[in-house]
């Protein structure tokens, strides 16, 4: 019971309480300032913060088996607001079973700790695996743009994501205090950190966009705002959180901003082209579960195989 509720990790959400009670407080008081339809989107936006923390912090705290279970469930959700986006064949319908059934499966191996086939069943097994049962099928028009669809939405979902799961099992040669625990709540409290930095940068200060006809709130003051702020914050949470030295904290910060940046724009690609602004509207002021995870699915797997390979046991 609470495997992973260490006092570096209850410290670091004990910072996010405060953090999200300030700005409940901000919103309250200052909303009449704000014009209303601005003001029920930060509304939106504050209680949908609440909700995500509470389950995310309960699911780390409690024990990994429950970790691994919630984020599989999110993978779930992810891949089911994909392919509710992308042009699917009636002929694929059945094939998509397998994909979905590939969920548990590929989180079973993190769980079991072992990494063979972790890192190979989707990029190699479901790859080989899904086109085949879609010849079954029968049909052969769209068939090309249906099985690349339909492996890089598995890619992007479930592996690329299940990557902050397998760091909670990671084993660390001179692991923190706060053990694998501390590793997820790094990058996805940084990531997350980055991706309002980034906002708030570029609201304040932002006029020279960098990708106008991908994301045009995208500028680069928001990013190097975003940058600075995010290197900074790195240092005193890998100290509390991760075997992470100052320098590599500090790169760390930086590659995060700059890779959750990318992480954020390639999504806001497959968007554009599919022709809608939010994923979906699952998360009242924020879109879909994949506007909220765009930016972890480029960092959570680099920052896995980094730790993986200079600290791993």
């Amino acid at each position: 019971m609470f495997e992973h509720a260490t006092p570096p990790v209850l410290a670091v959400l004990a910072v996010v309480l405060i953090v999200l009670i300030a700005a409940s407080i901000i919103v309250a008081t200052r909303g009449s300032s704000i014009p209303p339809e601005r003001r029920a989107e930060l509304e939106a936006r504050v209680r949908s913060w609440w909700v995500m923390i509470a389950l995310f912090s309960a699911a780390l705290v409690l024990s990994s088996t429950a970790f691994i279970v919630f984020f599989a469930f999110v993978s779930f959700l992810a891949l089911k607001e994909y392919l509710s986006l992308i042009p699917t064949r009636r002929a694929d319908r059945r094939v998509l079973f397998w994909a979905y059934l590939s969920i548990p499966v590929h989180y079973y191996w993190i769980a079991s700790d072992w990494y063979g086939m972790f890192i190979i069943f989707i990029p190699v097994y479901m790859f080989l695996f899904l086109p085949f049962r879609m010849v079954l099928a029968g049909e052969t028009k769209g068939f090309l743009r249906a099985a690349g669809t339909l492996h890089w939405g598995l890619m992007t979902t479930v592996f690329a994501l299940s990557h902050i799961a397998a760091l909670l099992v990671l084993p660390i040669a001179n692991p923190a205090a706060a053990g694998g625990a501390g590793l997820v709540l790094f990058i996805v409290f940084l990531t997350e950190f980055n991706d309002v930095a980034q906002f708030v940068w570029g609201r304040a200060f932002g006029r020279h966009r960098i990708v106008p006809d991908v994301s045009p709130n995208k500028t680069w003051e928001g990013f190097i705002g975003g940058l600075f702020t995010t290197t900074l914050l790195a240092l005193p949470l890998a100290a509390w959180l991760t075997p992470l030295s100052s320098v590599e904290a500090l790169a760390a910060g930086a590659a995060v901003a700059v890779v959750g940046f990318v992480g954020d724009v390639v999504m806001s690609a497959v968007k554009r082209d599919l022709g809608v602004k939010d994923a979906s509207q699952m998360i009242p002021g924020h879109g879909g579960v994949l506007d909220r995870v765009d930016s972890l699915l480029y960092t959570a797997p680099l920052f896995y195989h980094y730790v993986r390979y200079f600290h791993g046991a």
